[in-house]
């Protein structure tokens, strides 16, 4: 065989032979890959390489077979030779296997039933341990059916029910049990036992038992039935919440009477301690509604657990615990009592016409936070204090708007003091359960404004119809009993005390009602301050601040309006003053009576004093104002009378009748003004002087008075001398020298310069300080020169032929230009 490849590549392909020998046929492909991969034609080398090598291997095969050949052939000589007598031994075997079979029938029978024996044997042994697994079960099954199951139930049963009898149905009726009847009966039963039971089924038995189906149908139906059990609890607990909302008016009114029994208790131990003198006075105190008659009241209040039944809410409670889900229930009955909360605080829309709307409203918020109180220290965390403060809290800030809203519609004092009552009784009553009120007695500082205000109302009407009946006439006393009543009444002191009576008291019947009234409202005011939990102090410095009101502006207002009145007449007025002038005097007593109701001493009283002293003085200079007005219009309806003859000759002689009239009228007037004093007495004169000498003069200077003539002159000097003598007449004693008569030297000054025509020494000694007519202003002089000019060219119309009269005319003429010379140099 030729090769003529060189000896690498031989070699090579020895290789590869041998590597296709020795690998498996798998990995055959990437050594051929090679070969065809190596030089050209290689394949052709290895194809004869191979060729080759099949040959040796054919002639080594070939070898082999013939060594072995004859010892095959020797093998088949024996086996043909056994084979006969193992035919032989098998008919052999064969009928003693007939034979076997047939003797041990009767035994194999007899041992199948062994077999079953024992089988049934052992099952039964499992059957009685499996029994003393289930019969725990069976007996909390039991026992949880007593728990659910009611009385009417049981008769259901029947007395012969047994467990063994549950057993050997437990297929159905166990399924039918759990399905169906037991959600029937959880209705009125033991409900929390119930669940502890199921508890322990579901943790401690059935996992024991829990292949077997009725287990599996118990451990199915147990989350449904705690379900039902939760819902059956939960519809207990809104059942509960309903009773609770119709039931705490009841509940509140309780609380609120029993607080009711201490505040009046403190009230009438302040009465027979003498606190102050209200104690005999009138009292106003609410009254709690009280249905249960006399004998009742004394017995025992009854608490909210007596009113309530709170073992729904305990339960319920329990339950949601045990279920795992406290949570739940803890948050829906929080939104749940802050839902009600809110339907509670609001109020009905005419509350505030009766104290029965505000009792009512108290009454459920009372009663909503009593049985807050109860469930938060009767259970554990279902409530906390921080839940009731911000339900508190919540509920303050509504109660106190409610309030101011609703106070301010009421205008009768007594409905507003039974309000504060309520208050003082609603505040100490949650007070005691915990809750802070502090925000509650500030709210009665309001509403006691709000009473005083009530009270001023009240009493402006009082003090306007003591104003329409007093007669305005001094107090008429008979005798010393008639004369101490009135003392009693108003603290008069009759320096004349001795004189016998009859005798007449200065101020008239409206004093000592008014005083008597103003000690009234004091009393008024102190009822509210009353249980307020403030100091003596405190208290005293109140009722001075409202006394202090009812002095400066209802008093004050009502004395001003009286002064206004048209019909209120000069007399009237005069006696205004003099009553003024007494009740003055007695705002000392006042303060003595108010310092000895509220027992705080004098020398430690560092409070408001009472205004009463600038009120009176303020209405005394209103009523002497106004007797100056009525006094000047009164003047001004004589002068009005007045009917002068501007262009007469000559005067009549005698002063005119109205101005006589005019002087009786203020003559008699001032007699009247002996009670005033004596300022008040003299300013009224003076200034009724002083109107009439303007009045006078305005009636010489009038614009619609063209002529006057000398004889009108001495006419109305006339007038003017008798106002002159009525002046030093001293209408009113206390006026030193001329005084008074200096309110006409106006007039005077004027008259005296145009009756003497004593114009050179007016003109020479004008602006100089002793001028004879200092007083004469020459606007004046000249207006009333001008009038006298005009009148004397028409009454003299032949003036002219005569020289005295020409002469006269020249001398007017003269004096005209020299005071329009005077008045325009005055003007520049």
């Amino acid at each position: 065989m030729a090769d003529g490849g060189s000896p690498d590549c031989v070699t090579e392909h020895e290789r590869i032979l041998q590597e296709i020998e020795s690998t498996d046929t798998a990995c055959v492909g990437p050594t051929l890959r090679s070969i065809y991969d190596d030089q050209s034609n290689a394949h052709k080398r290895f194809m004869e390489k191979l060729d080759v090598r099949i040959k040796n291997h054919d002639r080594e095969i070939e070898k082999m077979c013939n060594f072995h050949h004859q010892g095959f052939v020797d093998a088949i000589t024996e086996l043909l030779k056994v084979r006969a007598d193992a035919e032989k031994l098998m008919g052999q075997v064969t009928d003693t296997n007939y034979r076997l079979q047939e003797a041990g029938r009767e035994v194999t029978a007899q041992t199948e039933e062994v077999i079953r024996c024992r089988v049934q044997q052992r099952n039964m042994a499992v059957t009685v341990e499996k029994l003393q697994l289930c019969i725990p079960v069976l007996e909390m099954y039991s026992k949880l059916k007593e728990q659910l199951v009611c009385r009417s139930d049981r008769q259901a049963l029947g007395p012969g029910t047994r467990v063994e009898h549950v057993w050997n149905t437990c297929g159905r009726r166990v399924e039918h049990f759990w399905t169906e009847g037991l959600s029937q009966v959880l209705l009125s039963c033991r409900h929390y036992a119930a669940l502890k039971t199921m508890e322990q089924l579901e943790k401690v038995y059935i996992p024991r038992v829990g292949q077997y189906r009725f287990c599996q149908i118990m451990a199915e139906n147990l989350p449904r039935l705690r379900g039902e059990v939760k819902e059956i609890s939960m519809s207990d607990l809104k059942d509960f919440l309903e009773s609770i909302r119709k039931h705490s008016d009841k509940i509140g009114e309780t609380a609120m009477r029993q607080q009711h029994r201490t505040f009046s208790g403190a009230i009438t131990k302040q009465a027979s301690g003498g606190r102050h003198p209200l104690n005999t006075h009138t009292h106003n105190d609410v009254t709690m509604e009280d249905d249960t008659g006399e004998e009742e009241e004394a017995d025992e209040i009854l608490t909210a657990q007596d009113l309530v039944d709170f073992s729904p809410v305990y339960r319920c409670l329990h339950i949601y615990t045990v279920l795992g889900d406290r949570e739940t229930f803890e948050s829906y009955y929080r939104k749940q009592r802050k839902k009600q909360a809110r339907l509670v605080l609001q109020p009905q829309a005419n509350m505030y016409e009766t104290v029965e709307g505000y009792r009512r409203y108290f009454n459920q918020i009372v009663g909503f936070f009593v049985v807050e109180d109860h469930v938060l220290h009767a259970t554990r965390g279902l409530v906390t204090r921080a839940f009731t403060d911000e339900l508190w809290n919540m509920a303050l800030s509504k109660i106190i708007a409610v309030l101011r809203t609703h106070s301010s519609y009421c205008d009768d004092p007594d409905l507003v003091l039974e309000l504060k009552n309520l208050i003082v009784i609603f505040a100490d009553t949650l007070q005691a359960y915990g809750f802070p009120v502090t925000r509650l007695f500030e709210l009665l500082f309001e509403v006691r404004d709000q009473y005083n205000e009530t009270l001023l109302k009240k009493w402006a009407l009082v003090f306007r119809d003591i104003f329409e009946l007093d007669n305005y006439s001094p107090i008429p006393v008979d005798t010393e009993e008639e004369y101490r009543l009135v003392v009693s009444r108003f603290p008069f002191h009759d320096v004349e005390i001795d004189q016998d009576f009859p005798k007449k008291l200065p101020m008239s019947q409206s004093v000592p009602q008014i005083y008597t009234q103003v000690k009234e409202f004091i009393y008024a005011s102190l009822k509210f301050s009353e249980s307020l939990h403030r100091s003596s102090t405190e208290i005293d410095d109140m009722l001075r601040k409202s006394t202090n009101l009812l002095l400066t502006r209802t008093l004050s207002c009502c004395l001003q309006n009286l002064i206004k009145k048209p019909h209120i007449g000069l007399t009237e007025l005069v006696q205004i003053i003099i009553n003024t002038t007494h009740l003055e005097q007695g705002c000392r007593y006042l303060e003595e009576f108010i310092t000895n109701i509220t027992v705080i001493s004098p020398e430690t009283v560092h409070t408001t004093r009472l205004y009463g002293l600038s009120t009176f003085k303020d209405a005394r200079h209103a009523a002497e104002g106004e007797i100056y007005t009525k006094l000047n219009q009164k003047i001004d309806e004589f002068v009005q009378l007045a009917d002068y003859e501007w262009s007469m000759a000559e005067s009549d002689g005698r002063a005119s009748g109205y101005l006589m009239d005019l002087i009786n009228f203020l003559r008699s007037t001032f007699q009247v003004f002996t009670h005033l004093p004596g300022k008040v007495a003299q300013t009224a004169c003076m200034s009724a002087c002083k109107h009439l000498s303007t009045s006078l003069m305005q009636m010489l200077l009038d614009t619609e008075l063209k002529q006057i003539s000398m004889g009108a002159i001495q006419q109305f000097n006339l007038d003017v001398i008798q106002c002159e003598l009525f002046a030093s007449s001293e209408p009113v004693p206390g006026f030193q020298g001329d005084t008074l008569q200096l309110a006409f030297i106006d007039l005077r000054q004027l008259l005296d310069l145009f009756m003497v025509w004593d114009w050179s020494t007016y003109l020479a000694d004008y602006g100089q300080p002793t001028s004879k007519y200092l007083r004469v202003n020459p606007v004046i002089a000249l207006a009333l020169l001008e009038k006298m000019k005009d009148s004397n060219k028409k009454n003299n119309i032949f003036s002219q032929f005569r020289k005295n009269d020409r002469d006269k005319q020249k001398l007017i003429e003269t004096v005209v230009k020299q005071l329009r010379s005077l008045v325009n140099g005055m003007s520049s």
